[in-house]
């Protein structure tokens, strides 16, 4: 059972795939509803505060080296593209804007990307993270109810 959970918990830390991902699998995995979800939100959140303080940092050192030049140069230019995309739609609004863009469960959108872009907006950092949890507690509750209704297109 500690392995199931402790999968599921790894995979909702993995970008791009986040809880989004892990919430079907707990399903799949025939995980009680409420313990997968709150070891998903666990994981999705851990990346978090990291990511603020020190991808961009990592990706602007790394954007020029010979091996990882071009993975960094994409993860940054992917942060500054999603960071200004919910700058013009948010305006002064900018924190609901980032819950609805880490919170809605499409390709591109999530808790890292979100949190990335936030930290190259210069967004601040509670504003950031509280945004991220509400935004990763609704993306878990959508993903949740779609993948309890068996709706998954994942699995």
């Amino acid at each position: 059972m500690f392995k199931k959970y402790f999968s599921i918990f790894l995979i909702s830390m993995v970008p791009i795939i986040e809880l989004r991902g892990a919430i079907p699998v707990s399903q799949k995995l025939e995980l009680p509803v409420l313990q997968s979800f709150i070891v998903c939100i666990i994981g999705n959140m851990i990346p978090v505060p990291f990511i603020y303080l020190f991808a961009r940092k990592i990706l602007i050192w790394g954007a020029d080296k010979k091996f990882i030049g071009k993975f960094f140069t994409f993860c940054l230019k992917k942060g500054e593209k999603g960071g200004k995309k919910l700058q013009e739609k948010a305006g002064r609004g900018l924190f609901v804007a980032l819950l609805l863009f880490v919170g809605v469960p499409l390709p591109g959108t999530g808790a890292w990307t979100g949190t990335l872009a936030a930290s190259i907006l210069d967004m601040d950092f509670k504003s950031t993270v509280l945004a991220a949890m509400l935004g990763v507690l609704l993306a878990g509750v959508i993903m949740m109810t779609v993948s309890f209704l068996g709706f998954s297109i994942f699995l």
